[in-house]
């Protein structure tokens, strides 16, 4: 790249990293992609700021005939699209050459969860661990099932979320969008337990090595992969996030509608709760085969 494409791609990474909290893996990404943007826009007679639509759209067909995956298509135009608003905004260009740009058709995958006895097992491996790990484990899995919790939400509950007879969690989620959660008995007593147990552990329900740092993602991904294994579980197929799929997906089978799921997870937006439709669809066959009258044998 030209000193004048180093400026502003640097400009907008700095602007993920400050106004955004961006990782350095994320920022990592976009400066490839957008790397490979310029690149492709070089050979055009262009570069990446000064792209045009054509240069944007022939850009995408050539990941396609690479043989990029839809979702990382649509990956990289996100990318663009962000670069590119982010130069209008500035005043470097005066429009955004991939406003009007398709975003390729992704599959439509289910969302992957654990069977209830599954949760059973891995609920039953934690309480087999000794000691404050096996407290953390036990709190954290009961408290993530019975509220289908973010990790991002569950490690930052401080020690007096949960203090006293609380029936119910005031959560912060994404946009800063506040909801409340139900808590079952079960969650408040192991949360009891380990506040009990950790008493010097400074703020957090969920402290770190340092007490003063809630634990880390990795810390907790660690945690819950010697639970799987304990439970006889796959550990590819257990992670925080599968724990709130479990959660959604449980609820729908046993008879809870959309719109209060929706609720309950801090969807911003219907849409989102709909991958859960599939259960939908497996208890309304259930049901009609076991109360059509054509249905029966």
């Amino acid at each position: 790249m030209d000193r004048r494409v180093d400026h502003h791609v640097e400009a907008f990474l700095e602007m993920l990293a400050a106004e955004r909290g961006a990782a350095r893996n994320t920022l990592a990404a976009y400066a490839a992609d957008l790397a490979d943007y310029d690149a492709h826009a070089r050979a055009r007679g262009a570069d990446a700021a000064r792209a045009d639509a054509t240069v944007a759209r022939d850009y995408l067909a050539a990941l396609a005939r690479r043989g990029l995956a839809a979702r990382s298509q649509a990956r990289r135009l996100s990318a663009l699209r962000q670069f590119h608003r982010f130069l209008l905004r500035e005043g470097v260009r005066p429009d955004d050459p991939t406003e009007l740009l398709d975003a390729p058709r992704l599959p439509r995958a289910l969302p992957k969860y654990l069977s209830e006895p599954e949760v059973d097992a891995l609920l039953a491996a934690a309480r087999g661990r000794p000691g404050r790990p096996g407290l953390l484990a036990v709190a954290a899995l009961e408290i993530l099932y019975a509220t289908g919790l973010r990790v991002s939400e569950l490690l930052a509950l401080p020690r007096v979320a949960l203090a006293g007879d609380a029936a119910v969690l005031l959560i912060r989620g994404k946009g800063g969008r506040e909801r409340i959660v139900p808590l079952s008995t079960p969650a408040r007593e192991t949360a009891a337990a380990l506040r009990a147990a950790c008493i010097d552990r400074g703020r957090w329900l969920f402290p770190g090595r340092d007490a003063r740092r809630p634990m880390t993602r990795q810390g907790f991904a660690l945690l819950l992969k010697q639970v799987a294994l304990a439970a006889g579980v796959a550990p590819s197929r257990v992670s925080p996030h599968v724990l709130r799929h479990s959660f959604a997906s449980h609820l729908l089978a046993r008879g809870a509608d959309l719109r209060s799921l929706q609720l309950l997870l801090g969807h911003a937006d219907i849409a989102t709760t709909q991958i859960y439709t599939h259960v939908l669809a497996e208890r309304l066959q259930r049901l009609v085969e076991a109360h059509h009258p054509l249905a029966r044998g």
